[in-house]
């Protein structure tokens, strides 16, 4: 059960938006959407009509107004979105809404222009695959599995430790395959690692006969695929041969979001791109793709993965998922957002307090690439401020492991 928190917990802080010309969400409607348009646009030999769909979203990201999902075929969730907002937002600007809805209501209408869901020649093709499997293929990606071969002459807790970093950084996993303390994000020696609760993590998952008996499960919400999925995948093979965790939930995206969020197509990529690399890297791949046949690893795509929402308004049967995990680790920046809220906390405002709803033992893995941040303590939070890095919250260079048991 949650910790009860020590004081009540915090008024909801302000919601952020994306009205503000020159602050980061801002930057992400005005500049990044239009961009991803582009360059899906030059990916695919689109014929006239998704063309001219695609023109018809970048006006609209440029100078329009949010308009509601069409009927039809292609709209088969268009009852979901109006529950998730639709009505409130419609014929609003896309720079007046909250920014968690804009940016997830934008890749749902990309997958309009491009006819992901209705019937022709693109339904159900990954506008977002050819990034996809370049970055699942660059040379980088052979580097970081060839290092795994030296993990095995770590001890057993030096290892663990290596490939939770792996999974944290993400795409920067060279980082976590070599040990080291925090790191130094600025020349002020601010701890690349803002906020580390991996103590906590590992009482929640201590190995086989030191923690209490009985079925042990980890439910790992995935954030991107590609060379942020492997580290994420190796990090659950490892937790189940160090007996660990009995069995693992994967919850990924039931559909192309966000660019490079994981769906069950990239999972397979990333475990074929495992088993092909050979040495340790096809041992974690073959093990892992055991326990999906046998059962101690399953998937899960839930519509909600794919919400507008926090995890504060999740449906019943995920919640009761959560409750009865023996930790649910939530991993990357749109996960933290959605878990504590896309709003401008102030960054010492305590991670249980925020988490408090969840209902079980909750954990994040974060790189920070957005302005939310919470459960930082007072020093860092002014260590921070002090060293004159402006983009801090927003430029990847600093991350948190934080845990409410």
């Amino acid at each position: 059960m949650p910790d009860t928190p020590s004081e009540p917990a915090p008024a909801p802080a302000p919601v952020i938006v994306g009205d503000e010309p020159g602050a980061f969400p801002h930057g992400v409607l005005a500049e990044r959407h239009p961009a991803i348009i582009r360059q899906v646009r030059e990916a695919f030999p689109y014929g006239p009509e998704r063309q001219r769909a695609l023109d018809a979203l970048l006006t609209s990201c440029l100078d329009g107004v949010i308009e509601p999902l069409p009927a039809g075929a292609d709209a088969r969730d268009r009852d979901r979105w109006a529950d998730w907002g639709m009505d409130a937002y419609a014929g609003r600007s896309w720079f007046d809404v909250p920014w968690l809805w804009a940016e997830s209501h934008f890749y749902r209408r990309l997958l309009d222009a491009v006819g992901y869901f209705g019937p022709g020649t693109w339904q159900g093709v990954d506008p977002f695959r050819p990034a996809k499997l370049a970055e699942l293929d660059a040379p980088e990606t052979d580097e970081e599995l060839a290092a795994l071969d030296g993990l095995a002459d770590l001890p057993a807790d030096d290892r663990t430790r290596a490939l939770l970093h792996g999974s944290l950084w993400g795409n920067r996993a060279d980082l976590g395959f070599r040990l080291s303390d925090s790191g130094t994000g600025t020349e002020d020696r601010v701890p690349a690692l803002v906020a580390d609760d991996s103590d906590t993590l590992w009482s929640l998952l201590p190995p086989a006969g030191r923690g209490t008996p009985g079925p042990r499960t980890l439910c790992l919400v995935a954030d991107n695929a590609g060379r942020e999925l492997v580290p994420d995948l190796l990090l659950v093979s490892h937790l189940l041969d160090e007996d660990r965790v009995d069995r693992a939930v994967l919850h990924l995206k039931p559909y192309p979001y966000y660019v490079s969020d994981a769906t069950p197509a990239d999972l397979l990529d990333a475990l074929r791109r495992l088993i092909g690399a050979g040495g340790a890297a096809a041992v974690h791949g073959e093990r892992l793709w055991a326990a999906l046949t046998d059962g101690r690893v399953t998937v899960r795509a839930h519509p909600f993965s794919c919400a507008p929402l926090s995890y504060a308004d999740m449906p019943g049967d995920l919640r009761g998922e959560f409750a009865a995990a023996t930790v649910t680790v939530l991993k990357g920046d749109l996960n933290y957002r959605r878990l504590v809220g896309d709003r401008w906390w102030p960054p010492t405002t305590p991670f249980a307090d925020a988490t408090a709803y969840f209902p079980g033992p909750v954990a994040a893995l974060r790189t920070l690439k957005s302005d939310v941040v919470t459960g930082l303590s007072a020093d860092t939070e002014a260590a921070l401020v002090a060293s004159g890095e402006q983009r801090w919250r927003t430029s990847g260079t600093h991350a948190l492991i934080q845990v409410r048991r």
